[in-house]
């Protein structure tokens, strides 16, 4: 008589459960998770989406100051009388030309800043923390800083210059040639500290192991830098310098108090532009509409900006 053996039963894993996003906002705790997004989504929406969303309604109107004045939807006459204004698109060139060079400068200026703080130096922690004081500085801080600086009268840059034996009454702000150098280099100025800081941070994640076996192989520090620190520093340097441009094509607040625009519109940058139409002139829907022209061309920037971080992110 033969036993016949029954095979064990084989147990039946179930599928798991597929989440229905990475958040869980459509599971059970959907409701508790837009309560913890919400305290910080709302000032977001009222401070930012909503006042752009207006101001971009607000460009096809011919909205202007005055109470009790009517506003009505006018298409896009805004944006063809801004075709033909020269003005607009000379600060326009100029804002670009400003903003270009700023934030080149600022590069350069702060990287060779950032290699040298990133030496194991003497001090170095104090040499860290006074580059960090232009960033904590308010810019209207700044900017009357340096127009006591460079005061042709009594600032102490004609004065220094006097004392070198050369021409000491430049108007360094106020003349046609030099105002927009002058706030060139006070923008370079109050700008590199977060640059700095960000390079620095990229600096100091570079394997020193990479730059050791390097300099056995006989490498030099130019090749060195050229082939190990650049390439490391590629997608930092790509997005401090994409929001470093944007950044600056938005200033206001530094030139305004540098030189309100002038002297005769050299230093006019779009935002003071704008600024001057909306509320010296009171064309709010005209003003708006040079600001949505303002709204494209940052969006382009940073376009190019999520573009460059997704391809460095696949690289």
């Amino acid at each position: 008589m033969t036993a016949t053996l029954n095979p064990p039963k084989q147990k039946q894993l179930k599928a798991p459960k597929r989440r229905s996003n990475a958040l869980g906002l459509g599971g059970s705790g959907g409701r508790d998770t837009w309560m913890l997004v919400l305290p910080a989504l709302l000032p977001v929406v009222l401070f930012s989406v909503y006042p752009l969303v207006q101001g971009i309604l607000l460009g096809f109107t011919d909205a202007k100051a005055g109470l009790g004045v009517e506003t009505s939807f006018n298409g896009i006459d805004n944006y063809t009388k801004l075709m033909t204004n020269e003005l607009f698109w000379n600060s326009f060139k100029i804002g670009m030309i400003w903003a270009f060079t700023v934030t080149i400068l600022q590069f350069l200026a702060s990287l060779g800043l950032a290699l040298l703080l990133n030496l194991d130096l003497k001090f170095r922690w104090l040499a860290r923390t006074l580059a960090l004081v232009p960033w904590a500085m308010p810019p209207v801080i700044v900017a009357i800083m340096w127009r006591l600086m460079l005061n042709p009268t009594y600032g102490p840059v004609n004065g220094g210059l006097r004392a070198l034996g050369l021409p000491g009454d430049t108007n360094w702000l106020g003349d046609f040639s030099t105002a927009l150098p002058a706030v060139i280099v006070v923008g370079v100025w109050a700008g590199m500290s977060q640059t700095t800081i960000t390079l620095l941070a990229g600096l100091q994640n570079v394997p020193a192991e990479l730059h050791e076996a390097a300099a056995i192989d006989g490498a030099g520090t130019w090749h060195r830098f050229w082939h190990i620190t650049l390439p490391a520093l590629r997608p930092i340097a790509v997005a401090i310098t994409t929001l470093d441009l944007i950044w600056n094509f938005n200033s206001f607040a530094l030139v305004f108090v540098l030189t309100a625009g002038g002297p005769g519109g050299q230093t006019m940058l779009p935002m003071l532009f704008a600024y001057n139409e909306a509320f010296r002139y009171g064309n709010f829907g005209y003003a708006a509409a040079m600001g949505n022209v303002m709204v494209v061309v940052i969006a382009f920037f940073l376009f190019f900006y999520l573009r460059s971080q997704a391809r460095s992110r696949l690289s």
